[in-house]
């Protein structure tokens, strides 16, 4: 009797979507490969090294471990050998532009503190907006989140639910019926930013991850992001996953509306019974597959992609031990900033920044009596035309002034080994569509049914595993697009 032979599936792109796809595929008995046009894997996790200072160039929030639980577990392994994720408090830290500051805590009893601070109604009112949030996470994370959304019948039997949890209402709408205090409001409407939306258009299915953070908590993994890029790495290799860098993927080969081959820049030919693909949907239909144009609810013209992001790293020569781990600079506009940015797409003078320090919780990031930052400035896609190769010594230039005369003192003369990333780079070197930080925007004309889907509807054996696609940005997002792509391989 004659051996059955194995499924063979190539994951394009080894971002965190990508890594949990080639994970889970091999835990189905698939011969898995992974390619990445990068020399390591990790996406845009990568690591940057520097005289000393170590910088996640990533994601740097974790929330939701359980889902990397589960990607050791698929193997009978067990995450916290090899990883340890610290829970913060605060989580945040958010300073406003007249140097007041709240702390959004670990416990719901230190947030409402924080709260009265500045209303003793919206510390009420934040118990109400859980509580939204929780019905809402019960539905769009817990139920949704790992389901295809292929069929636009199984999107409309949502369509009750989602009435019912305000699904119409933008995240500042909803925020803005619990709460009042204008910073407050500002604070708990920031975490669209966290998947590339504006919090003025974005749906309110997104406040969810109100909740997904109190459920499970904000943690950061010491060695940082690329620790659990390292050993996701090990775990893959332990397990027979073979791994091929610096492989640029071109072409697609169709073949009776299969994928049979893939080819690389060097006319490389990857033969594959199925095709997982990782990186951005939109570069894939206009730049890989090129026999044909995808057939698109929305046509590219009114497609809305997410913002660009401005990123400074750098180390200091002396401690800011005052500043928490995750800090939230808010400039004094806020929805007139963020039209700017999503909408008339134009570099203002002013800014917000997230601002990273693992150094408060992780000494290894710098050499000793220093410290490592990585400054994140929503911008413009490059569909705004902006010059980067001017406007990025620019707008350094004004980051630092601002927060050496806020959070930061004395940074002008302290700081040392400093680089920036514009939209330029997320374009070129992640294949980004108009460099944008998170794919599509998270609107809802391009959330469920209505994003890219997790399978092609007309490609037998193509499947998308990447904040682009259902359903969406962030890490917990990219892991759950991976775990539909799972299920829809297993009811096939």
């Amino acid at each position: 009797m004659s051996k059955k032979k194995k499924i063979s599936s190539i994951v394009v792109g080894s971002g965190f979507g990508g890594i949990a796809s080639a994970l889970r595929l091999k835990a189905l008995g698939h011969e898995v490969t992974l390619i990445d046009r990068l020399p390591e894997i990790g996406g845009r996790a990568q690591v940057f090294n520097l005289k000393g200072f170590k910088h996640d160039a990533g994601p740097t929030v974790i929330t939701a471990p359980f889902m990397f639980d589960e990607l050791f577990n698929l193997f009978g392994e067990n995450r916290e050998k090899y990883l340890n994720f610290v829970a913060l408090d605060p989580w945040y830290r958010f300073y406003f532009y007249d140097k007041s500051s709240f702390d959004y805590r670990r416990t719901v009893k230190d947030t409402k503190l924080e709260i009265k601070k500045f209303s003793k109604d919206d510390a009420e009112g934040y118990e109400k907006l859980l509580k939204i949030s929780k019905d809402i996470f019960d539905i769009g994370f817990t139920q949704l989140s790992d389901k295809p959304f292929n069929s636009f019948w199984f999107m409309c039997k949502q369509i009750p639910a989602l009435i019912k949890l305000k699904a119409h209402l933008t995240v500042s709408q909803l925020v803005g019926r619990y709460l009042k205090n204008p910073k407050i409001c500002s604070a708990f409407s920031i975490h669209p930013l966290l998947v590339g939306g504006n919090p003025f258009n974005t749906t309110s299915i997104y406040a969810l991850i109100h909740f997904l953070e109190r459920n499970w908590g904000v943690y950061f993994c010491m060695g940082g992001t690329g620790k659990i890029i390292t050993e996701l790495k090990k775990l893959m290799l332990r397990h027979k996953i073979e791994i091929k860098l610096n492989v640029d993927i071109k072409n697609v080969n169709l073949e009776n509306g299969r994928i049979v081959s893939i080819s690389d820049n060097n006319n490389n030919l990857y033969k594959c019974d199925k095709l997982v693909f990782n990186g951005d949907p939109p570069t894939f239909y206009k730049e890989i597959l090129k026999t044909r144009k995808r057939k698109k609810f929305l046509p590219e013209f009114f497609t809305k992609y997410s913002m660009g992001m401005f990123v400074l790293f750098f180390g200091t020569t002396k401690k800011y031990p005052k500043v928490a781990h995750h800090t939230i600079w808010m400039g004094k506009r806020f929805k007139g900033l963020l039209k700017d940015i999503f909408d008339k797409k134009i570099l203002a003078k002013d800014f917000s920044l997230y601002i990273h320090r693992p150094t408060a919780t992780d000494k290894s990031f710098a050499p000793k009596g220093c410290d490592s930052f990585y400054v994140l400035c929503p911008v413009p896609n490059l569909q705004g035309k902006v010059d980067w190769k001017i406007e990025g010594d620019n707008l350094k230039q004004r980051i630092i002034e601002s927060l050496d005369k806020t959070i930061l003192p004395k940074l002008k003369q302290s700081i040392c080994n400093d680089f920036y990333m514009t939209p330029n780079e997320f374009k070129n070197q992640y294949r980004s569509m108009h460099g944008a930080g998170f794919s599509i925007a998270p609107i809802f004309l391009q959330s469920a049914w209505f994003r890219y889907h997790n399978k092609d509807r007309h490609i037998k054996n193509l499947y998308f595993s990447s904040s682009g696609a259902h359903p969406g940005a962030g890490i917990p997002g990219v892991l759950s697009s991976a775990k539909v792509v799972e299920n829809i391989i297993l009811n096939e």
